[in-house]
């Protein structure tokens, strides 16, 4: 699981002073979107990024600064210096950048975040920033999990925010809210919400734990995706072999891809030692909601294969069309390495276009 709020959660553990800075709210070109995030410690970045170069060089001064004075900041970032400038970003737009020097307070509203990634269920951090001075804001976090047909409890502190808790669910994308006056609170010259949905991770089910199955792992979780390995091999399908794999399961291939709960997030590689695993893997998988199912195999193998599965009734003719076969996008791959990067690269393709 590779949720930036876990990572930050795995950090605090160390017990060590952190930094959590996250982009609130954008205008005009700039180098990432809200709820682009970034860890960082006394000494460097440890996870995340807030779009690289100088932004975030300038933010990571200004999150030193907080971490040393324990005062948390809303500050204004702009990138529309001239192209003559060597230490200014030339962009064009506007970055509004919520500075946290105390995450570990909302250490509670975290472990319910990753609780509920661990269970599958999307929800929204909200975070309340009071803005107390040019140098000074407050914040509160809050975690709501969705429910059932987009239902949501927003709690009493932000039961005044329940239509845009729900239109946030719908649309999946960050929301920011500059709050009315009249509801300040006192101290707060400015009250500001940012509503940020959050998702489980796209899982990525990799049949073949062999060379292709072990590069693909690795570029899948650098991809973001939650990494699931099945091989009924034990000496390929282990954490030495493996090491990027979030899930590994040693057993009958076909089985283990018939037990698993496949989604509409779900992306399949199957990458296994012959075309009879290959076979069995895609039976139990070609009639499912998957995002996505890409099976390695020469043009003869494919069509061979989509033959006997028409034949047999396995499947129908649409349902094995929409099958990536041979998997990857065409790059005149040889080597396991080029072969992995085509899949990976058709992963990113599709994921993009849902």
């Amino acid at each position: 699981m590779k949720n930036i709020f876990v990572h930050l959660l795995e950090e605090m553990k160390k017990r060590k002073p952190l930094v959590l800075a996250t982009i609130v709210e954008t205008k005009g070109s700039t180098p990432q979107v809200p709820g682009a995030s970034a860890i960082f410690s006394s000494e460097r970045l440890l996870d995340g990024t807030l779009g690289g170069g100088l932004l975030e060089a300038d933010a990571q001064k200004k999150a030193l600064k907080t971490l040393r004075k324990k005062a948390s900041l809303l500050s204004e970032f702009s990138l529309k210096a001239d192209i003559s400038s060597e230490e200014e970003a030339i962009c064009g737009g506007e970055v509004k950048i919520l500075i946290d020097a105390s995450p570990e307070v909302h250490r509670n509203t975290f472990q319910d975040l990753s609780q509920s990634l661990t269970k599958r269920r999307p929800g929204i951090l909200a975070t309340l920033i009071n803005r107390l001075s040019e140098e000074k804001v407050s914040i509160f976090r809050y975690w709501i999990e969705r429910r059932e047909k987009l239902s949501v409890d927003p709690g009493e502190h932000l039961s005044p925010f329940k239509k845009e808790i729900k239109n946030t669910f719908s649309e999946g994308k960050p929301f920011s809210l500059k709050i009315k006056k009249e509801i300040f609170p006192e101290k707060a010259t400015e009250r500001f919400l940012f509503l940020e949905p959050i998702f489980p991770l796209p899982q990525l089910v990799i049949a073949g734990a062999g060379h292709i199955g072990q590069v693909v792992t690795h570029l899948g979780s650098l991809l973001k995706f939650e990494v699931t390995v099945i091989d009924d091999r034990p000496e390929f399908a282990n954490k030495e072999k493996l090491p990027d794999a979030d899930n590994i399961i040693v057993g009958e291939i076909g089985k283990a891809i018939q037990d698993f709960t496949i989604s509409s997030d779900t992306y399949l590689v199957i990458v296994t030692r012959g075309h009879k695993h290959d076979g069995a893997a895609l039976r139990q998988c070609i009639s499912s909601e998957a995002a996505y199912i890409g099976m390695i195999g020469s043009i003869r193998k494919i069509k061979l294969m989509r033959k006997k599965f028409l034949e047999e009734g396995w499947a129908t003719a649409p349902q094995f069309d929409r099958v990536c076969a041979p998997i990857g996008i065409a790059i005149q791959s040889k080597t396991v390495e080029e072969i992995a990067v085509s899949i990976a690269a058709q992963l990113a393709l599709v994921r993009s276009q849902i």
